[in-house]
């Protein structure tokens, strides 16, 4: 039986990959800080580990020789805690697998994975309390990616996501939109035109286990194929609803769109598809979830 080690996943996407190892036949231990109740019972094992105190990783970790065949990161946050992860469980990691983001690239559309190369990126170990807002965001992906790039030795892979969508997302983000159009009230965007990348949270959580299983290394950026512009997203939207999207300057943060980005960005998909795996089309994600929510009360 496999051994896996999830940091995090006791939310959104992280939780199906939980499930879907346990289902899969996968022994499974979650170390998080014990702060989110988790849905897995006695069919998983826990850790309580804080990703900013080392001290935490010592203690849980140290007390064992457990091999994990595969380490998912899902909640790392700052090149330290990649560095940590890698010192306290060094010689016990048979494949790294870490959750980053298509922040790592310059904003763009078919963003490929060439175009941050974390191998030769410079190294600048800070804690996740010193990367302040999207710039700090995208910057401590970076850093991450090269910290377990260049100095891990194990095998590692790094999923570049776009905006992970789905029923069970925590954050509300897309169902902002749909709410918002549904009543008739304005959001706030700055550039329409901009275009976004996007993965359904169930694809997310199968290619990451899938990757783990096809031993796959490196960068990848999954998701559906194409983007969408908001514009289009709230034209869809309102084509649903049977109604029209109300969109105005950024000036309120309680209507500005959570996806008002600067400019755009998207990743080229075609490394991840040239794997055999198949994504659901965007076109079938987006209005399935549109629907969803235009029927939520």
């Amino acid at each position: 039986m496999k051994k896996a080690l999830v940091i995090g996943g006791t939310q959104f996407f992280g939780k199906r990959l939980v499930r879907n190892l346990v289902d899969s036949g996968w022994d499974v231990t979650i170390a998080t800080r014990g702060r989110t109740p988790d849905p897995f019972g006695d069919s998983v094992q826990r850790l309580i580990i804080d990703r900013e105190d080392r001290k935490t990783l010592e203690e849980a970790f140290g007390s064992t020789d457990t091999f994990y065949d595969c380490v998912f990161d899902q909640s790392c946050y700052s090149p330290i805690e990649v560095k940590d992860a890698l010192e306290v469980l060094k010689g016990r990691v048979g494949h790294y697998l870490f959750t980053s983001t298509m922040s790592v690239y310059d904003y763009g559309t078919s963003k490929k994975e060439t175009e941050y190369d974390p191998y030769t990126y410079p190294i600048e170990l800070k804690s996740r309390r010193e990367y302040i807002g999207v710039s700090g965001y995208k910057e401590t992906k970076r850093q991450a990616e090269a910290v377990l790039f260049q100095t891990g030795d194990v095998p590692a892979t790094a999923f570049r996501f776009p905006l992970v969508i789905g029923e069970d997302d925590y954050t509300g983000r897309l169902q902002f939109h749909v709410d918002r159009v549904k009543a008739g009230l304005p959001i706030g965007i700055d550039n329409p035109e901009s275009r976004l990348g996007y993965i359904d949270s169930e694809d997310a959580a199968r290619f990451i286990q899938f990757a783990a299983d096809q031993k796959l290394q490196g960068p990848y950026n999954p998701g559906s194929p194409g983007d969408l512009s908001l514009q289009e997203l709230l034209d869809r939207i309102a084509h649903a609803a049977n109604t029209e999207a109300i969109i105005v300057p950024s000036t309120e943060k309680e209507s500005t769109s959570p996806y008002n980005f600067e400019a755009s960005l998207s990743p080229d998909v075609s490394k991840a598809v040239a794997t055999g795996f198949e994504f659901r089309k965007l076109d079938d994600v987006m209005d399935g979830l549109i629907q969803y929510y235009l029927q939520t009360e």
